[in-house]
Parts: C-alpha cells; sequence; structure tokens
C-alpha cells in the first residue's frame, strides 16, 4: 500500500529526459567527492569540533552560538558549513531515486539508485559517530573509506543510468581482464586504507584541543608512508599491465580512453604525495590529495564500468568470457 502510494505520487512529477537523469547521476559522484573533499578541510583548518555534538551543533541549538561557547568562531562556521553540505547530498539522492523511478527504468538501474541516500544516512551516522568519539583516527579513516566507495557506486550508477533499458549486454573486455581491472579496484582500495593510517598518524588530527587532545595511531608515520608508496606502485603496475593488454585485444575506444584517464590521475596523485611528504604534509595538499583520490576513485570504477556494457545496437560481437 505504502509502495503504490510512492508509485501515485512520483507519477504527478514531470517525465525526466535521458539528459536530465545523466545530469543528476553525475551530480551524484560530484557531491560524493565533494563532501568528502570538505570534510579534508574541516580536518586541516581543526575545525573537527567545531560543532561538539551530534545531530546538533551545541547541545539545544542545531546551529553554531558564537564566541560564547568557547570554540572558535571559524570552526564552528566551517564544521557546521560541512554539515550543510549532507543536505545538498541528500537532494541529489532523493532527486536521482525520484527520477528513474518516474522514469520506469529497469530495476538495476532503481536499485543502484536506492544505494544513493541509503549510503547518505549511513555517512550521517558514521559522522555523527566521529565526532562523538572525538574524531577517533579509525572513525575518519571509516569516514573517508565510505565516502569514497560511494563515489565509485555512483560512478557506475552513471554508467547505468546512461544505458539503454531494451538493449543487450555486450562484454568489451575478456573475462580475464576484467578480473585484472577488479584487481586493480581491491588496490585501490589497499592503497586508500592505507592512506588514512597514514593521516591518521600524521599531524592534521581535526582539532588542537589542548585539554582533549585527539588520539592518534601510534605506528611510525615513516613506515606507513613507505607502504603507502608501495601499493600505489602495484596499483599503477596493474593499469600500466591492463593497459597494454587491453591494446593486444579488440575493445572499445571507451576503455582505451578512461584506462589514459586513470593513468594520468594515478600519475599527478603521486606526485601530489611526493610533495606532501617533502614538505611536512601543508594543509591545501591534504585538501587536494583527497580530492585526487575520489577522482582516481571515479576513474577506475568507469573502466570497471566500460568493461561490460549494455547497448541497442552492439558494433561488435560479445567477448568470450
Amino acid at each position: 500500500m505504502l509502495y503504490r502510494g510512492y508509485l501515485s505520487l512520483v507519477d504527478r512529477l514531470p517525465m525526466p529526459s535521458l539528459r536530465t537523469q545523466r545530469i543528476i547521476a553525475f551530480l551524484s559522484i560530484v557531491v560524493q567527492g565533494g563532501i568528502a573533499v570538505t570534510g579534508s578541510v574541516v580536518r586541516v583548518t581543526a575545525s573537527g569540533l567545531g560543532c561538539p555534538t551530534w545531530p546538533q551543533c551545541f547541545p539545544g541549538s542545531m546551529v553554531p552560538v558564537g564566541v560564547s561557547s568557547g570554540v572558535s568562531t571559524l570552526h564552528q562556521v566551517v564544521e557546521f558549513g560541512n554539515r550543510l553540505l549532507t543536505f545538498v547530498v541528500v537532494l541529489v539522492a532523493a532527486a536521482i531515486v525520484l527520477a528513474v523511478t518516474r522514469a520506469r527504468r529497469r530495476p538495476e538501474v532503481i536499485g543502484w539508485a536506492w544505494l544513493m541516500p541509503a549510503g547518505t544516512v549511513l555517512q550521517a551516522i558514521i559522522g555523527g559517530i566521529t565526532v562523538l568519539t572525538g574524531l577517533l583516527w579509525w572513525t575518519v579513516a571509516i569516514h573517508l573509506l565510505v565516502s569514497m566507495l560511494m563515489v565509485w557506486l555512483a560512478t557506475v550508477l552513471f554508467a547505468k543510468v546512461s544505458e539503454p533499458d531494451d538493449g543487450v549486454v555486450v562484454q568489451t573486455l575478456p573475462q580475464p581482464l576484467r578480473w585484472l581491472t577488479a584487481l586493480s579496484g581491491l588496490a585501490l582500495a589497499g592503497v586508500m586504507i592505507v592512506g588514512t593510517m597514514v593521516t591518521g598518524a600524521g599531524p592534521h588530527a581535526g582539532d588542537k584541543s589542548v585539554e582533549r587532545p585527539v588520539p592518534r595511531l601510534d605506528i611510525d608515520i615513516t613506515t606507513l608512508v613507505h607502504l603507502h608508496a608501495e601499493l600505489l606502485i602495484a596499483y599503477l603496475a596493474l593499469l600500466v599491465g591492463l593497459t597494454f593488454a587491453v591494446y593486444a585485444v579488440r575493445t572499445t575506444d571507451a576503455v582505451k580512453l578512461r584506462l589514459k584517464v586513470v593513468l594520468a590521475l594515478v600519475v599527478a596523485q603521486s606526485f601530489i604525495g611526493l610533495v606532501q611528504f617533502w614538505t611536512d604534509v601543508p594543509a591545501v595538499l591534504v585538501v587536494f590529495h583527497v580530492a585526487g583520490a575520489g577522482l582516481c576513485t571515479a576513474a577506475t570504477a568507469a573502466v570497471w564500468a566500460a568493461g561490460r556494457i549494455r547497448t541497442i545496437s552492439p558494433d561488435r560481437e560479445p567477448v568470450a568470457a
């Protein structure tokens, strides 16, 4: 009964064009990655406890209370501003669900769209736990990693939305190369997990309170940086190997182009990481590094999505699995 009422409500909305659906799906990638970037701004400006409670900003107030709280006004504004962006993420997540439901897209697309609001709710809960536990390094790490997962899911959603519902599925990469693409994604995940550990042991704790210092990861940061770099080299090596293999088989130009983009982004991200290490991790480069992580995630997901597509008029036969 409730579901029928939901569909009745959706039917009253204007019919979204495919272009509109694609725009909203693309915005899903932008906002999921963007809120991770603004979260890094919160951390490097030591504004993580600018709003020291959750879901309220201060006990008894949903908004900042100014200098009377004893918390820097700048820190309050930065943290509260990041919280306000959550509403933008929620609106975009709701919009993509409504758009694909109204357009009566195939169940696969609707299922992927529902992951956006579901993930946003999960992120809100994790964010609350992060604040209430005083920015414990591992809660901050999980918060970022889930953001990157949401970027991956949003990128695949964009690919699914762009495909025709009545098309046929074509595998554009042989199955071994699909596995290699998946392995590169796992390697990227490993790079990011260790990267969050580097952050947990690094100088940007998210708050500089003397009375209540933020607990840090008690592992030598140089050791973690070396492990992070070694995993990045492994990830890059997998991408290079995948690129050579792709050019040795018959595939689409889309796969080749996306691989070139991934390689360029990973090289740029590596350079940012090196400069960070050589210059004692300046705050601005942390923000760029988080943005780069989101871009590498989206680009790797785009390669994965391009390896198996749905099309109305395939220009080639599906490759052997």
